[in-house]
Order: structure tokens, then sequence, then C-alpha cells
């Protein structure tokens, strides 16, 4: 069984994020950047489905250079093969490009797939649209935010969490499945992994290995405007009697905050 994992570099959850408010980007001096969480778990389950039944884990990144390291760390997981899909583009929030990126790099160069598993979404953008986006080109099946997966020779079964219930669907190979978190505990990297992937080539593709037209990465979203939260406003603290201190905070939700 041939598993092929598409995973995204993004910036540290915890990181401080600056603003560039004459291009509307994000400063990326200075930040930490990491392995998408939500794509952990689908590599975390690419090995998984390995061990169990056999078969190969490949792992696929559309991304600057800097993507590399996200890769090495797939590697030192336990993936068998990594491909940077090389995209100098800064960030452009359009899910449609980027899923024509991987439809288009399947098809040239991995056609030969059981499984293709993504991260319900990408911590950096919050879209949640290139894995539904990715099996409506490509003409397959699909499962979302899956928390539980078994797979028996060419058929499926994954549950997929809803409001107030639980849903499990059947679904037939190959086919697309994006991971929710609770569907595993990611491992983590061993010495002896580490190692191994510092020996592994990671092979680069441009868009003209993959016949990509400009038409094809053009972006067509724009981001008009790019700006930080405002600041919270500090609490009040209300230093009375419990009795007191009710009517009070009945008060302020009541004349200033305007709740009841």
């Amino acid at each position: 069984m041939n598993i092929f994992v598409l995973v995204k570099r993004i910036p540290d959850t915890e990181s401080k994020i600056r603003i560039n408010h004459e291009t509307g980007t994000i400063v990326e001096e200075g930040l930490t950047f990491v392995l998408n969480p939500y794509d952990e778990y689908a590599v975390e389950e690419a090995l998984r489905l390995r061990e169990a039944g056999g078969g190969k884990v490949t792992v696929l990144s559309v991304g600057a250079e800097e993507s590399r390291i996200i890769l090495k760390k797939c590697l030192a997981m336990g993936a068998d093969e990594a491909f940077l899909l090389k995209d100098n583009t800064p960030e452009t929030y359009d899910g449609l490009r980027m899923a024509k990126i991987i439809v288009r790099a399947l098809e040239k160069k991995f056609s030969d797939y059981s499984i293709l598993l993504f991260g319900k979404q990408s911590m950096g953008t919050d879209n949640a649209q290139v894995p539904s986006m990715v099996a409506e080109l490509l003409g397959l099946p699909q499962v979302n935010v899956v928390t539980k997966l078994e797979i028996e020779g060419t058929k499926g079964t994954a549950h997929r969490e809803i409001e107030g219930a639980l849903e499990k669907v059947s679904f037939s190979l190959p086919a697309v499945i994006s991971a929710q978190k609770g569907l595993n505990e990611p491992r983590y990297e061993t010495l002896k992994g580490i190692m191994m992937a510092k020996k592994k080539e990671i092979p680069i593709l441009s868009f003209e290995d993959l016949d990509l037209k400009e038409e094809d990465i053009t972006p067509l979203l724009e981001v008009a405007k790019m700006e930080s939260p405002p600041p919270r406003q500090a609490g009040k603290i209300i230093e009375e009697e419990p009795e007191k201190a009710a009517k009070k905070m009945v008060e302020f939700l009541h004349n200033e905050a305007k709740v009841i």
C-alpha cells in the first residue's frame, strides 16, 4: 500500500507574529517554523498503517527550500521518502492554488497511491480547504476530521466527530483522509531515525517539472489588509463581600458590557 502524506511548514503557534503593513504579509524574520501539528497526526497514522499492513510512506510538501526541515522531521519519524515541490511564492491563502499544485504532482509523478493523508487544516491559514479540493479534483472519496481509521484491503472505515455525535463512514481506496486531533499520538523522532534522515536525499521538483503554467499557479485571492487583533482591555477586579460583588457584577454586565 502506497501512502502519501501532504505536510506544511507553519510559524510556531507560540511565536509572536509581526505584520508588515505595507505588504500585508507576516514578517518571517525571527520566527520559528514547525511542522503543522495536524499534519503530524497524518504522518503518524501513515506510519501505523504501514506497520500494520506493509507498504511505503511518502511525504510531500509544497513550499520554499526551508520546508526541507519539516520533511527531515517526517523522515526521522519513519517515513520512507520525502519530496519538496518547490514554491517560492509567499503565503497566498489560496487553497485552490495549493490543491492544483498537489494534484498536478500526483498526476505527473506519484500516480500510484492508495491513500492521501492530510492534516484537517493548516494552523497557519486555518482554511481547511485543501484536502476536500484535492479529492474533488481527483474524483476521489474523502473523509474529513477523522478520529479513527481502519483499512482492510481496498476498503476503509473512518470515524469522524460531528456536532453531538460520532459519524462512521465506509469508503473504497484510493481515498483522501484528513486527520483530526485524537486520531493518534504522534511519536517522537529517535536518535537512529534522526541520523538516518540526515543521510536521505530530498528530491526537489519544480513547477517546470510538473508542466505547471503561470495561469495554474497565479493566486486568485488577494489579501486586502492584514492587522493584529486589538489589545485586550484590562479586566476589572471586584473586591467586595459576595453579596455586594454579585450586585456590582450584574450592574457591570447590564450597563457596561451590555450582555444582559
